[in-house]
């Protein structure tokens, strides 16, 4: 049985209680949480995220390796499929597009299942793709609805997209379609993850870390703004101050605020060392970015280093002598 998840979770609840306690203390402690952390975590995560990007960029790819998913270009009368099997930078553009908007190979992507009388199954796993497309959308949703605690004026876009994200309200305050989706798909993503068991199997403490993780940043995130009551003038007046290098503490802003801004500290400053970093790595992927043009272009390996070579013409000059007396064929008598 895999119990890794449990290390991630009491990670988490230990990290949450911390948070707790420690912005109970007092204003010093207030300052570690609100400040400190954060420039260590934003550091940390530029630094690091940046580095990880150059090693990748510097990587060699001496061949054409992309993925392939149908029929490559070749002769003029074969149709080609201009998108799994990318000939052009075009193609590759409109590939790398449905790839990071749409997931288009998870949705592609299938299941394997043994039903009655003991014949396979195999099947569409949309489920993982909603669930997914779902998290990824609403994440990004959130992240730039945040922004509006670090500008002033709040720009034009991010109050369309604020409003457009509340639409549907009930009562005060109005409900962010995206929080509540965020905190369901990550839930679903959790629960799969456990309860499946092939899924559950192949999963490490590191995988359930990050999706607790998100998990406790969308509950306290759902808890300030609908049961309890934190001061929002405040929490604005402490982002403008950090992103203006002017930090300084605002009293009355409730402790589960800084349990919030410490979850969020982790996961950038965990950013860069996790499978998180396929949101960098997508772009930087040979599989996905390259042409398959092996058919049209040839890629010689610019590893190959000199060797000394034995030709034939020195091969033989060499056993003349002997390939004649076995009745060999040579060139020169």
């Amino acid at each position: 049985m895999n119990v890794r998840y449990m290390y991630s979770l009491i990670a988490v609840i230990l990290l949450f209680l911390l948070a707790y306690a420690g912005a109970e203390v007092g204003v010093w402690s207030q300052y570690i949480f609100g400040i400190i952390i954060p420039y260590i975590a934003m550091l940390t995560f530029v630094v690091f995220f940046i580095r990880k990007i150059v090693g990748w960029a510097q990587s060699p790819v001496p061949f054409r390796i992309p993925t392939t998913c149908g029929q490559q270009k070749s002769l003029p009368w074969i149709k080609s499929a201009w998108i799994d099997n990318p000939s052009c930078r075009v193609g590759v553009i409109g590939r790398m597009f449905l790839e990071i908007a749409l997931f288009r190979s998870l949705f592609r992507n299938t299941k394997f299942a043994v039903k009655e009388k003991n014949k396979p199954f195999y099947g569409l796993e949309l489920w993982l793709w909603v669930g997914s497309l779902a998290f990824h959308m609403a994440f990004f949703t959130v992240l730039a609805r945040h922004l509006r605690f670090f500008t002033q004026p709040v720009p034009f876009p991010i109050s369309l997209l604020e409003n457009v994200d509340s639409f549907f309200q009930v009562g005060l305050p109005g409900v962010f379609i995206s929080g509540v989706v965020l905190f369901a798909a990550v839930t679903f993503l959790l629960i799969r993850r456990i309860l499946i068991p092939q899924v559950r199997y192949i999963s490490l403490a590191s995988d359930y870390f990050p999706l607790f993780l998100i998990f406790g940043i969308a509950f306290t995130g759902i808890l300030m703004r609908y049961f309890t009551k934190v001061d929002v003038v405040g929490i604005k007046e402490m982002a403008m101050g950090l992103v203006t290098l002017h930090p300084h503490i605002v009293e009355g802003v409730g402790s589960i605020f800084y349990v919030h801004l410490f979850f969020v500290s982790i996961l950038v400053a965990y950013f860069p060392f996790s499978k998180l970093m396929h949101v960098g790595g997508i772009f930087l992927s040979p599989t996905r970015n390259m042409v398959n043009n092996s058919r049209a272009v040839r890629h010689i390996n610019p590893w190959n280093y000199p060797v000394k070579v034995h030709t034939y013409e020195e091969y033989e000059e060499e056993f003349r002598g002997k390939m004649i007396e076995a009745g060999l064929p040579v060139e020169k008598e």
